[in-house]
């Protein structure tokens, strides 16, 4: 089929995307009430009842945002997006390592020197580019909804953002500006960092193509010039680890020189950042590789030698370190594992093709690019790299392989994985704390247009019954009460999810009605101002699953100071969570929950062996079968 003809089959299926819908006012304020009322203390649960119902009464502030909210349905392709977007992330203060940034870990690369890591990063360059031009022809095949509601078309505009986004950083609030309008036949070009310098490495020379050894040649090109101590830089990159308002700080010194503001535009004008590392020196185990990915390792070892702006930073350790870091406003967690599947996959393929390629053409030399340093910049670069540096002592990450079992045993209890994993993390989190928070885990709402995420509130009032009665030895359930209370929590779980992910879910809604009163110059409704509200909104345990057909894993840190962040990727026959916290907090330890995780996903197989054993035994009439697992 020809490019054109899969272009109007794709759009057609676009414009066929539903807009997102605006819930029920009172759908959405009964499950809010539902969704903290076990969180929260039984007095502040009845004054936060008390301001729900006046938000919501007939007549009341609620109604009136409520109709502004359907309005602007109506005038607009996207009601939440904006809404969304700076409150996720531009207006987030935070510096992007560790807060913001997921990362994919790719496999583990043994490469016997230089020249084989050189000759795999310029492989991933050639993957990177036939991506981009699937992307550009917009003959990426349309993803399709698995899981929940399979099989619904969905939204693929940001695979579109993948290598035209770029972040810049604001004073209160970031910018994110994507390239849409760009004529894909403009030459292009990537920024290869290495050792703390920046390159612009040409991907076209004469209207034609680089191969991938014209490639791995201006690699290594590249590796020779910045070896040249005589020509160092300071490492400008670093700036960009830092917060949003120190970094918009410094981009506005930096920018009074036309030297820096050249350059600065290359970067911001690329198509993804290719990072060579050093070797970390670090055994080569997930966590190391994952804190790698994340951070750095601070400006000791790699964290200089990023540009997190970027929404695509591909990053090629010497000692095999690899992956890919991600600036996660233009897009989720799924498009960057397509695209990362798609890479590893095509430098698998491809891993002979170099030596036999024709030869080399006389290219011009990549360009280093050159910056300007006074007394003030460089006390910048040194304030950045100490608070880098903090970050890097603060994040407390563990990765673990669950090899127990994976989704296969979950899918014969006839259960949902997702939902069984969710309800694990509460058991695991219970056993840590003795209570329950109020928990993130990301649902795509892709199923409409422009559609991102909205939120899975995973602490449901059957999760906190079932994990007391896992937990309460003096109570003395049963096996078959806890398998009811489980699947009841399952149930509540999945619920939960169908909702979200078909619009029904209430953070959103509720970020709505609060972004229109400020719209509309009204006092912030009491609704918001609550104590309760409040600290819904402070997600101390933040989860997603980021599944993959290929040996590799994602992982981020928490969004809270006494938070977790968990990433997890089921697996047929085990399951790989990520787990981040920070060391800072007393009350936080990732090997701590770690540890109750594994003990609660052994448990939970435990009471349903246990009861489907003697649900076997009824049926065959009290026969001593042998119903080892």
């Amino acid at each position: 089929m020809p490019i054109m003809e899969k272009q109007t089959a794709r759009d057609k299926k676009i414009q066929m995307l539903p807009k997102v819908p605006v819930p029920p006012l009172k759908q959405t304020l009964d499950t809010y009430l539902k969704c903290v009322q076990h969180l929260v203390k039984e007095e502040q649960f009845k004054k936060t009842k008390a301001v729900v119902e006046k938000f919501g009464a007939p007549g009341g502030v609620g109604e009136v945002l409520q109709k502004k909210l359907l309005e602007r349905r109506d005038k607009t392709t996207n009601w939440v997006y904006d809404y969304w977007l700076e409150d996720m992330y531009l207006n987030n203060r935070l510096a992007l390592p560790v807060n913001s940034s997921p990362v994919m870990v790719f496999p583990k690369q043994m490469f016997r020197d230089h020249k084989d890591a050189l000759r795999f990063a310029a492989g991933l360059i050639g993957g990177v580019l036939e991506y981009a031009a699937l992307i550009d022809a917009r003959a990426l095949p349309v993803d399709f909804a698995r899981g929940q509601l399979a099989g619904t078309p969905l939204c693929m505009e940001q695979y579109y953002r993948l290598f035209k986004s770029y972040r810049y950083p604001g004073l209160k609030t970031d910018t994110l500006e994507v390239q849409m309008d760009a004529a894909s036949s403009a030459p292009r070009h990537i920024v290869v960092a290495c050792k703390n310098q920046f390159f612009v490495l040409d991907v076209v020379a004469n209207s034609k193509q680089l191969t991938e050894s014209e490639i791995l040649s201006q690699l290594e090109e590249i590796m020779t010039m910045a070896e040249k101590a005589d020509e160092k830089l300071p490492p400008f990159g670093i700036l960009t680890s830092d917060g949003r308002t120190e970094w918009a700080q410094a981009r506005d010194a930096l920018t009074k020189d036309q030297t820096n503001r050249d350059s600065l535009a290359l970067i911001e004008s690329c198509l993804c950042v290719v990072c060579l590392d050093e070797p970390s020196g670090l055994e080569p185990r997930d966590t190391n590789r994952a804190l790698m990915m994340l951070h750095g390792g601070g400006r000791e070892k790699n964290g200089a030698n990023r540009w997190y702006d970027k929404s695509m930073q591909f990053v090629v350790g010497m000692d095999g370190i690899c992956g890919v870091v991600c600036e996660h406003s233009a897009f989720e967690g799924i498009v960057m594992v397509q695209c990362s599947e798609y890479l590893v996959k095509y430098i698998a393929a491809g891993a002979s093709k170099m030596a036999r390629s024709s030869s080399i053409r006389k290219l011009p030399a990549p360009r280093r690019l050159p910056w300007k340093c006074n007394a003030h910049i460089q006390g910048l670069l040194t304030a950045s790299g100490d608070r880098l540096q903090r970050v890097v002592d603060n994040l407390d990450m563990d990765v673990f392989k669950f090899n127990v079992y994976g989704k296969e045993f979950i899918k014969k209890q006839k259960m949902s994985p997702d939902a069984f994993i969710q309800v694990a993390l509460q058991l695991a989190f219970y056993k840590c704390n003795r209570r329950l928070v109020t928990t993130y885990e990301s649902a795509s709402i892709r199923r409409f247009q422009q559609g991102r995420v909205d939120n899975i509130r995973s602490a449901t009032p059957e999760a906190l019954a079932f994990v007391m009665s896992m937990t309460d030895e003096r109570a003395n359930v049963s096996d078959s009460e806890k398998i009811r209370r489980l699947i009841d929590a399952i149930n509540a779980q999945t619920n939960y999810t169908i909702a979200a992910i078909t619009g029904m879910a209430i953070d959103n809604h509720l970020l709505g009605l609060l972004r229109i009163a400020k719209e509309l110059n009204v006092a912030k409704p009491e609704i918001f101002c609550d104590e309760t509200y409040l600290a819904s909104n402070q997600f101390v345990l933040s989860t997603s699953q980021v599944p993959t057909t290929v040996e590799m894993f994602c992982c981020y840190g928490p969004v809270v100071p006494n938070g977790y962040g968990a990433c997890y990727n089921p697996q047929s026959d085990h399951i790989i969570f990520c787990v981040s916290s920070f060391w800072e907090n007393t009350q936080t330890s990732s090997a701590v929950f770690v540890k109750a995780l594994n003990e609660s996903l052994e448990e939970i197989r435990d009471v349903c062996n246990r009861s489907g054993a003697a649900a076997t035994k009824r049926a065959d009439g009290g026969q001593g079968a042998d119903l080892r697992p």
